[in-house]
């Protein structure tokens, strides 16, 4: 019978060992028949085995254990079943290589959980050694690559807990110390594992702290494994193993595959990195640089969703019109996406033209503007608000505005009072009716007054009323009252989204001098 098999007699006396048994043990069965099974294995009387035979001896029901044998350095699974006269029989399997199997592919498993679930992929790095340790190797340290191509260390961890403050040092200071041959160097530029030793590395550090730690951690045999993705090396993880420690074949090809799905969760990131740059570059440039009038300040914001493209459907504007007066837009199509943002480019380019063609009240301009792209058959969707002030004698201004299903301007008056909410008329949003009627409000701005336009990202809460979000918008306004304009608008924004709103966030305000 190729498993091990040992019998045990009511009183603990071993009374039938098999060959299976004597090569597992390295013990002749002479040794151990007619002997105390705790006496001829001292310490396994506490030991998951042991606790499992004595409860099978009282409870005379079979039951399988798994563990790992001290003494033996192996996983074992044993199988005991009640025997006659009230002893057992044990039938016990190395089980070593099935659980290294099942270690390996948990590590594998939980190493893609880490980069595919963090948003933050270099963040995620630092926690990658903890799961390698001590799996796959003794310790381990992980190099990324920053944008200018140098490498620097972002997380290490050592089995032996004395020895992690010796390890977290010495990546601290290997790099800064490391020449352009060293091996790790030449892993990367090779773009293939490499395997080193500790006369290697001492040999490529300069004389020094880093050397010392160097000699105190790298007893044994170590391996270099770049991290790549699309053919190009983004960093490089650091295995080593301990004197006595050597790596099983299998060891190496699970840290393999490991490396490949941490080089290819970097380079997704980078390219996702440049990709919403490059997307958010692109929704700025549609936004232009608001006109400034000599008589008021202007300030512009927006804030593109954390979860989405990073771009999207909100607009803002401010340009003169014809007859002097300043036209102020805020705006949003519906979508976060690229088709969005063409949209938005062309509905601004739309409003703008018939704005400062027709010189027209803001209700006209929305009407206008709705004709339009029904004749053209705009397939959209938009909400817009757009306000014109107009300057009167003796300063202040007259605004007048009307909204497309979007939401009211806030007004702050000079003495930090806010300007009574105007009820909501509830225009059609663009795209619906080009015949739909368009509803003007007239409000009286005195000097140093204020109005914020906005778009919904900036009060809309998923599970809030639109209602308690204004609410809140007016408080912080009315706070920051006394603030210079660019302040407030800052301080609006970060109050209220934290810097990652849900929803993309537009903002235009004008502050009367």
């Amino acid at each position: 019978m190729p498993m091990g098999f040992l019998q045990f007699a009511a009183d603990w006396t071993i009374t039938y060992v098999n060959a299976g048994a004597e090569r597992t043990f390295r013990r002749n069965r002479a040794d151990l028949l007619g002997r105390n099974a705790w006496q001829a294995f001292p310490g396994n009387e506490e030991s998951a085995f042991g606790r499992t035979y004595r409860r099978v001896a009282r409870t005379r029901v079979p039951e399988v254990a798994e563990a790992f044998s001290a003494a033996l350095g192996a996983w074992f699974e044993v199988r005991v079943v009640p025997a006659e006269q009230g002893g057992i029989n044990v039938f016990f399997t190395d089980t070593t290589q099935r659980h290294r199997a099942q270690e390996r592919l948990a590590v594998l498993a939980q190493v893609s959980a880490e980069v595919v679930g963090s948003p933050d992929a270099v963040q995620s790095m630092s926690r990658i050694p903890r799961l390698l340790v001590p799996v796959l190797a003794d310790w381990a340290v992980v190099t990324v690559l920053d944008d200018a191509g140098r490498p620097r260390d972002v997380g290490c961890w050592h089995a032996d807990a004395e020895l992690r403050p010796v390890l977290e040092r010495y990546s601290e200071l290997r790099l800064g110390a490391l020449p352009s041959t060293t091996p790790l160097i030449r892993s990367m530029q090779a773009q293939e594992p490499m395997p080193v030793t500790a006369a290697e590395v001492a040999d490529s550090l300069p004389p020094g702290e880093a050397r010392r730690l160097q000699a105190q951690l790298a007893t044994g045999t170590g391996f270099y494994l770049p991290l790549l993705g699309r053919g190009r090396t983004l960093g490089v993880i650091t295995l080593w193993w301990s004197a006595g420690h050597a790596p099983a074949p299998e060891d190496l090809a699970a840290a393999r595959e490991c490396a490949d799905r941490i080089g290819l969760a970097l380079d997704n990131g980078r390219l996702y990195r440049q990709q919403a740059a490059l997307a958010e570059e692109l929704q700025r440039s549609l936004l232009t640089q608001p006109f400034r009038p000599a008589g008021a300040e202007v300030a512009v914001r927006y804030t593109p969703a954390a979860e989405a493209a990073r771009v999207g459907g909100d607009w803002y504007d401010a340009f003169r019109s014809p007859s002097g007066a300043m036209t102020l837009v805020i705006g949003d199509v519906v979508g976060h996406d690229t088709a969005a943002a063409a949209a938005m480019g062309q509905l601004r380019g739309l409003l703008r033209g018939i704005a400062t063609y027709s010189d027209a009240g803001p209700g006209e301009v929305l009407r206008g503007l709705d004709v339009a792209m029904d004749h053209l058959d705009f397939p959209t969707l938009a909400t817009c608000a757009v306000a014109r002030l107009t300057e009167v004698e003796g300063g202040g201004a007259t605004m007048v505005w009307s909204s497309a299903g979007h939401l009211s301007p806030v007004v702050l008056h000079a003495d930090g009072s806010l300007g009574a909410p105007d009820p909501w008329q509830g225009d059609l949003l663009l795209g619906v009716d080009g015949l739909a009627a368009r509803h003007e409000h007239v409000v009286a701005l005195p000097p140093g007054s204020t109005v914020l336009m906005f778009t919904d990202g900036l009060v809309e809460r998923r599970h809030e009323d639109l209602d308690t979000g204004l609410a809140r918008l007016r408080a912080v306004v009315a706070e920051l009252a006394g603030c210079p304009l660019d302040v407030l608008c800052d301080q609006v924004v970060e109050r209220l989204v934290h810097g990652r709103p849900d929803d993309d966030v537009a903002l235009v305000a004008v502050r009367l001098r």
